[in-house]
């Protein structure tokens, strides 16, 4: 008599289980609306003080309007004109003659002072405070001290270059030389602010790859150049956009120390915007203007963030 074995049992087929739902909860209505009022405090001052002038603004450059009489509808008149006047030009060009000289100059001095209070030194934190004291310093202030700084005859800067048997320029007051006033003034104000951030990097950076360079034979420059640059390449794409951005919009130290002049050749577009709206009571080719420079603010932006993935090195 041959007994059955386990492998001659009928196999049964597992129960089968239904199948799992992926649909995702719904938000109750409590949820909702406790994230709504979390959320209004920063939605109503950016609801009325951002985005509604900003189609206000949208509004206007369609119009030509003195901020007195009625407006008119033009349509696209106030574009065509300002692509058509040379001046437009000139603003853009001087508006970006100011990064070209600010955000090397910034970034360079800001790498500097973070790289230097980031080692063990007394009163570090001290000296932290000193250097970002200037951020929130008002621009009028700081535009007072550097126009006594630079004045071209009595200033401190020129006694100390004629201390050296060097004429100091006329700084503010010449044509060459008075962007570079304000490219100086700037870049000492804006230091602080990208050592914070630059110094907030640095501490991030892992001591073990500083570690592993030095067993590798990496001497300081290396370790510099092969460590530090690209680990602090996220700190870096942020003060750029953000510098980036805030020189387009220069306003504050061009008003306060030179008006745009001498000559026109401060005039950047923020104060060209401004002329338009309040000396020329053009404030339909003013938003219009103030609508070009948001279109270049933006583009700019976006081919920052596209282009940071070939150079920005996250973890």
């Amino acid at each position: 008599m041959v007994l059955p074995t386990a492998l001659d049992a009928p196999t049964v087929p597992p129960p089968s289980r239904a199948p799992r739902s992926r649909k995702k909860p719904r938000a109750s209505a409590g949820y909702v609306l406790t994230v709504l009022a979390f959320l209004l405090p920063s939605a109503i001052p950016l609801t009325l003080f951002v985005l509604g002038p900003m189609v206000a603004a949208a509004w206007i450059s369609f119009t030509e309007w003195n901020l007195i009489t009625p407006m008119e509808f033009i349509g696209w008149e106030n574009y065509r004109s300002l692509l058509a006047d040379e001046r437009t030009g000139e603003v853009f060009l001087h508006t970006i003659g100011y990064i070209a000289g600010y955000l090397p100059l910034v970034y360079i001095g800001g790498l500097a002072l973070a790289l230097a209070l980031n080692q063990a030194l007394k009163g570090r934190s001290l000296w932290r405070g000193i250097y970002f004291l200037p951020v929130v310093t008002s621009w009028i202030a700081v535009a007072i001290v550097w126009r006594w700084l630079l004045n071209p005859n009595n200033g401190v800067v020129n006694l100390a270059l004629g201390w050296f048997g060097i004429d100091g320029p006329g700084w503010w007051t010449d044509p060459d030389w008075a962007m570079i006033s304000i490219i100086l003034a700037s870049s000492w104000k804006d230091l602080g602010f990208v050592m914070v951030i630059l110094l907030a990097g640095l501490q991030t950076i892992n001591p073990d790859l500083y570690d592993a360079a030095k067993v590798d034979g990496a001497g300081a420059w290396s370790r510099f150049r092969n460590v530090t640059i690209p680990m602090l390449s996220p700190s870096t794409f942020f003060v750029v956009v953000i510098s980036l951005i805030n020189g387009f919009q220069v306003f504050d130290q061009v008003y306060a120390m030179t008006g745009g002049g001498p000559g026109g050749s401060t005039q950047v577009v923020v104060q060209q915007i401004y002329d338009l709206t309040f000396r020329y009571g053009a404030a339909g080719e003013a938003s219009a203007l103030s609508w070009l420079l948001f279109i270049v603010i933006l583009a700019v932006t976006v081919i920052q963030i596209i282009g940071q993935k070939r150079w920005v090195h996250y973890g």
